[in-house]
């Protein structure tokens, strides 16, 4: 008789051979149960908690098969479905659309910037959904900054900002003092760094059950030893099925049980492996194609359907009509539909090559743009509060005054989006057209940069510009747009029409008014200049301590910005230094109505 010693190494086998041999069998059976019942119902983790359903899963609620890998949920304290993202990113689950294959997310605290760093979206199975664009941001650690729209409340302190700025963009664009790098972050949606409370837009494949979903069958997995996770669309089992599968299964039971176990470890290692390869390829061509993302273009029937066929107009002019549109229900868009085209189309080229290279938070968005046939249309960002025009020409003053220090805001606001177009980009822009209609505020009144159509780009290099005609509006071209005499045409002609826009600001009407009382006042720039020259006060609206500075500080300002001689006009770096100071250095410039010459070219104005 043989006999041999029973080692404790056997004893620990025998162990594991029967745990396989237990997990097997509760496998089995739950298979053969789940043919008479669905062990897989859709849950919640509250009452009016989102319905959580194959491809996901809750954990430690329902077993593996339910769900597709890397689609656990979970439930917290508080009953809240939280999805965890790689690695140890909690979120909280607002709502899931199976059909749009798309889940939207938000972080418990109202902080979801502090949880950036440890997220690796590229180890799950989801990626970003952004109706603008992904990007890579730098977070800073700053002393003090006034850009409000970089700020990150939620990590910020006393005495120190937590501020994230594009990382292809320039510092120096941002207002930032003795700022210390902390952390970059890759690919993340725009629109994370606009509202407080964020709620992240993920994506899932549509080819998980796509088919079933569109038959309006359930979809499950299937139980395979292939390495790629595979889904099938599940039905009810006829009668007898059950049955059956008994007998089969306890026929070949006993010879295939040790061969299963080896196969189906080898496979979830080997599964596991390449889902993760897989993925990670997926979210880097996912990037790739992210990089080169210009504004949409749109068919005219998206622009129809975008407004809701054209029905809430908000505003009309030469250039076309303005209609309110959505690209969601938290997204509204401007859309500008263009007369008809005539000539070669040089104001939407203009418009589109140049927005498309633009992104700064004092120049308005473009979201995409439609040329479809003869139709042409332009689709900005929504800015509930129109232009600035609106409030300085009104004839309500109570309804529409916004008070100095608003004014002042807005003013420096326009001056950094000039600066950024002359300085911030590859290539320096000129705009051609700066007045009070083409500066948009939205809901906090900040301003914003629009309508490119007469733009000229040329190299940071070029102190001149070639011109074959006068471009802009009356009352804010420059005069060497006009005659050659006074200099050539440059960005300080840009300067200029900033400087007579302040000075409406400041005036509450336009420059050029006969119908003031006084035939002194009609020019008003004139009149202001002489005003100050003799320590006169200015005669306009103050309404509490400090205005009377703020409106001086932005006519001497004004004043500087429309000397006749270009070389005379300070850069706008150095308007948006005096807009930042305090006012009481301020000089006086020379009087650029000095000769009679000047004052006749001022009267065809």
């Amino acid at each position: 008789m043989y006999n041999r010693t029973w080692t404790p190494e056997m004893g620990r086998s025998m162990e594991r051979f029967i745990l396989l041999l237990h997990f097997l069998l509760v496998a089995i059976f739950a298979e053969l149960i789940g043919a008479g019942r669905d062990e897989c119902p859709e849950s919640r983790c509250r009452h009016h908690g989102p319905a959580i359903r194959f491809p996901f899963r809750l954990k430690d609620r329902q077993p593996e098969h339910c769900g597709y890998p890397g689609f656990d949920l979970y439930c917290n304290d508080n009953n809240q479905a939280v999805l965890e993202l790689p690695s140890s990113v909690k979120l909280l689950v607002k709502n899931i659309n199976y059909k749009s294959h798309e889940i939207q997310v938000y972080d418990e605290h109202a902080c979801l910037p502090r949880q950036l760093p440890h997220l690796k979206l590229s180890a799950s199975p989801f990626q970003f959904k952004s109706s603008y664009s992904l990007g890579d941001y730098t977070f800073l650690n700053c002393s003090s900054t006034e850009e409000s729209w970089s700020q990150i409340p939620c990590l910020s302190g006393l005495g120190y900002d937590i501020c994230a700025i594009p990382s292809d963009g320039f510092v120096h664009d941002f207002q930032l003092l003795s700022c210390t790098k902390v952390y970059n972050v890759s690919s993340l949606p725009y629109e994370l760094f606009g509202y407080q409370n964020i709620v992240l837009h993920l994506n899932w494949s549509y080819s998980i059950c796509e088919d079933c979903e569109a038959k309006g069958r359930k979809c499950g997995l299937k139980k395979n030893n292939r390495a790629e996770p595979e889904t099938q669309c599940l039905g009810k089992l006829p009668k007898g099925a059950l049955t059956k599968r008994l007998e089969v299964i306890g026929a070949v039971f006993g010879s295939i049980l040790l061969v299963l176990g080896i196969v189906l470890v080898l496979y979830r290692a080997h599964r596991l492996d390449k889902i993760k390869k897989e993925y990670q390829v997926k979210i880097e061509n996912f990037l790739v194609d992210y990089k080169a993302l210009k504004p949409t273009r749109y068919s005219y029937a998206d622009i129809k359907r975008i407004t809701n066929q054209l029905k809430d107009k908000l505003g009309e002019g030469g250039y076309g009509t303005v209609f309110k549109g959505n690209l969601t229900n938290e997204i509204l868009v401007a859309v500008k539909i263009l007369n008809n085209i005539t000539g070669n189309g040089e104001d939407f080229i203009n418009e589109v090559g140049t927005m498309a290279t633009i992104h700064h938070v004092n120049v308005v968005r473009l979201v995409g743009f439609c040329a479809d046939g003869s139709k042409r249309a332009l689709v900005y960002e929504f800015l509930p509060n129109e232009s600035l025009e609106k409030f300085i020409f009104s004839q309500d003053d109570k309804k529409h005054f916004l008070g100095w220090e608003k004014l002042q805001d807005i003013a420096l606001g326009t001056a950094k989006g000039i600066e950024y177009l002359h300085q911030g980009c590859d290539q320096r822009i000129l705009h051609f057209d700066i007045k009070p209609h083409n500066i948009l505020l939205d809901g906090n009144f900040n301003p914003k940069i629009s309508d490119f159509g007469l733009a000229k780009l040329c190299s940071k290099e070029e102190s001149v510009v070639s011109m074959t005609a006068a471009r802009g509006t009356m009352g804010y071209i420059a005069p060497e747009m006009l005659s050659r005499n006074f200099g050539n045409v440059s960005y300080k002609s840009d300067i200029y029409s900033f400087g007579m826009m302040l000075l409406e600001m400041v005036g509450g009407r336009k420059n050029i008014d006969i119908r003031v009382e006084n035939p002194s006042q009609a020019y008003f720039p004139e009149w202001v200049y002489n005003s100050l020259d003799k320590g006169e006060e200015l005669r306009i609206r103050i309404e509490k301590v400090g205005d009377a500075k703020i409106a001086k500080k932005l006519t001497i300002v004004g004043l500087w910005c429309i000397q006749w001689y270009p070389v005379d006009r300070p850069s706008m770096k150095v308007v948006v230094q005096m807009l930042e100071g305090d006012g009481d250095n301020l000089i006086m410039p020379p009087n650029p109505f000095a000769s009679t010459i000047q004052m006749n070219s001022t009267v065809t104005y």
